[in-house]
């Protein structure tokens, strides 16, 4: 029978563990949400403290598939701001090669003399 015990208790612990989760992800869609106004955002909290087990319920049964939309265009408007500083930081810097390409085609171009052009590759390959 103890074993029972432990696998009870364990599985309680885990259910608790989902409900703090359900809870903090309700309370932060609630407040994350642009198309309810303050006073809906004020009753909502107000119905899942009252009321926690119905007013999740409710809440996932009423918001839920716009809670699912808004969680993934934040999501997809992370990864667009990640990508683009990754390609800003990675774009910056440059390669010694398209420097030196750069360096080739301003001394084709005339605008640097052949002693710039080897000072600035020497300093570039240093």
């Amino acid at each position: 029978m103890p074993l029972l015990d432990l696998f009870w208790a364990m599985l309680w612990f885990f259910l608790f563990i989902v409900w703090i989760w359900l809870l903090i992800s309700v309370f932060g869609d609630i407040f994350r949400s642009d198309d309810l106004g303050g006073w809906g955002k004020a009753l909502w909290v107000i119905f899942v403290i009252l009321m926690p087990y119905l007013g999740v319920f409710v809440y996932l049964i009423a918001r839920g598939k716009s809670m699912q939309e808004r969680a993934a265009k934040e999501m997809a408007a992370r990864e667009a701001m990640t990508q683009s500083y990754i390609k800003e930081v990675a774009g910056s810097s440059g390669s010694s090669a398209d420097e030196l390409a750069k360096l080739a085609d301003l001394r084709d171009r005339g605008v640097l003399t052949s002693e710039e052009f080897n000072s600035q590759k020497a300093a570039l390959l240093s």
